[in-house]
């Protein structure tokens, strides 16, 4: 089975990709490159770490996509920007934010999107918002966790929960809601 197969009944699938062929997958891989790379124009600055709009896209590209094409999609977008396409915050690209304050929350995105994909695949989303709130916020949580932990490994715990993490809670939540009713609708337009 390859990371664009895969054959079991999924709960949710609004985009039917579990049933598409290989090359067209591959097309809403590279839509959802772009997809994240406009998400992360959408940004307010702070020092380190930028409130962006990443998380939202990510959760929802694996809630759509599914777990492993959710994760393959991030892995993609995050390998144009380690090759210096200006497709992360405030459009930064390189290796440099791979190394710096936000190389931990890079890291986590595959893991949040394919974390939202399999609680989606499995009923947690679409007409269930509670569940669908509660997977997008646990993903979100995760993403703040694992950054704050390789922040904290630069600044120290404190300054680490004080700039890379307490100023995105609310956010996360918002996010998260966001999320949840934007699958329902989703749901109730697609019938499925």
């Amino acid at each position: 089975m390859s990371l664009f197969d895969h054959s079991a009944k999924l709960v949710f699938d609004p985009l039917r990709l579990s049933a598409r062929p290989a090359a067209i997958k591959a097309v809403f891989v590279l839509a959802g490159t772009l997809v994240l790379a406009l998400a992360s124009q959408i940004s307010v600055p702070m020092v380190p770490v930028p409130i962006t709009m990443q998380t939202f896209a990510v959760t929802m590209i694996g809630a759509l996509y599914g777990w492993r094409l959710g994760a393959l999609t991030v892995l993609a977008w995050l390998a144009e920007a380690a090759v210096g396409f200006p497709v992360l915050a405030n459009g930064a690209g390189g290796l440099a934010p791979f190394a710096g304050a936000t190389a931990g929350y890079l890291v986590s995105f595959p893991i949040i999107a394919a974390f939202t994909g399999w609680l989606a695949e499995r009923g947690w989303t679409g007409d269930k918002v509670i569940r669908s709130f509660g997977a997008h916020l646990l993903a979100n949580l995760l993403c703040l966790a694992i950054g704050g932990l390789w922040l904290a490994s630069l600044l120290g715990m404190e300054k680490a929960w004080l700039l890379g993490v307490a100023p995105f809670i609310l956010g996360a939540v918002l996010k998260s809601a966001l999320a949840a009713a934007a699958l329902k609708g989703l749901r109730i337009y697609t019938g499925r």
